[in-house]
């Protein structure tokens, strides 16, 4: 099932040269923001800051898009549950901090700018049902959470539009956890088992709904090992974000392209370590696109440079230097 040319939604005019991934660390909204606008000038993106606690996280901050739903943390993680509680009244007042933090730093924006939440699968994978398994199990659950997560998306991108006017909105659902959905990888409840694989034509078709549902370009991310990007293609994503260190499926790549899929590729670790310099990691980019086998002036149209994952688990001053590097090594990519 692939929509690649079917598609209604415009394609942002210029995804721009490079992004972030989402997570960044401390816990000051305006602090990263402000970060975000001037490392990433041609494409930022609104920070998330795990950091700041409980609900801040990917699964808290994602189920607090879900319209009609409840949840509640509980010793085991986050739970769907009959009546909000105060983890979620948290969750949601993180979220209505950084859209007034938006509106104050970003004011004035033009261009591509990304917001970012969990996909349906991790979400489902990540939160439990009342009785206490997982909301994967369950198909009706499944449905009803993909539902609520895409109006629940499309409101707060139309939040983020009306306080950024000039904004270009691009989506990015994050499915760290698809891999193991397909594979049977998933923990029980009880930790002691692992949950049914499920089928990749089931994991496509449901995510597929919730892209289909959404108002805007979708990007996937999915750093981790056999991360299935023509499944994410097929399910309709506008672009794939990958660790680039990780893949090893050129010929899906090689897919996504000639479909015009654009690609946003991971080229420096998350966390702290030593960064080659800029035109190396370009360099690196380069050769890896030759051995695609497409032109190099292709290149910088069809890539975004960006982290491999989060900088959640970085400090302050290599994030910031991860997210320069990829600034400037995406300039190496243009044509002279």
């Amino acid at each position: 099932m692939s929509s690649e040319n079917s598609d209604p939604r415009p394609a942002p005019t210029l995804w721009g040269p490079a992004t972030g991934i989402g997570s960044l660390p401390g816990t000051d909204p305006a602090e990263a923001l402000r970060t975000v606008v001037g490392e990433l000038p041609g494409f930022a993106h609104l920070p998330e800051l795990p950091g700041r606690g409980a609900g801040a996280d990917l699964l808290g901050r994602s189920a607090a898009l879900l319209v009609d739903l409840s949840f509640d943390l509980t010793p085991a993680g986050w739970r769907l549950v009959p009546r909000a509680g105060i983890d979620q009244q948290r969750a949601e007042e993180f979220l209505a901090r950084d859209l007034d933090v938006l509106h104050d730093v970003a004011d004035g924006w033009t261009g591509p700018f990304k917001v970012q939440a969990a996909g349906p699968w991790t979400l489902a994978a990540g939160l439990e049902r009342t009785r206490g398994d997982r909301a994967v199990t369950d198909p009706g659950a499944r449905r009803d959470l993909g539902q609520s997560l895409a109006e629940g998306l499309a409101a707060h991108v139309a939040e983020v539009q009306a306080r950024v006017p000039g904004a270009e909105i691009v989506v990015q659902l994050d499915e760290p956890s698809v891999p193991a959905v397909i594979i049977g990888g998933l923990p029980t409840a009880s930790g002691f088992g692992k949950l049914a694989a499920i089928p990749e034509d089931v994991v496509e078709q449901e995510l597929a709904a919730v892209v289909r549902a959404l108002p805007r370009p979708v990007v996937v991310h999915c750093c981790a090992r056999r991360m299935p990007l023509g499944l994410f293609r097929a399910a309709g994503a506008a672009g794939l974000s990958f660790d680039l260190s990780l893949v090893q499926d050129l010929d899906a790549v090689g897919e996504a392209v000639e479909a015009g899929v654009h690609l946003l590729a991971g080229v420096v670790p998350g966390t702290d370590t030593s960064l080659p310099a800029p035109k190396a990691s370009a360099s690196r980019v380069q050769a890896w696109w030759r051995e695609l086998g497409f032109a190099a002036e292709q290149l910088p149209q069809a890539v975004t440079l960006t982290p491999s994952c989060g900088l959640a688990g970085a400090t302050p001053g290599y994030a910031r230097t991860a997210m320069r590097h990829v600034r400037e090594a995406a300039k190496y990519l243009l044509p002279e």
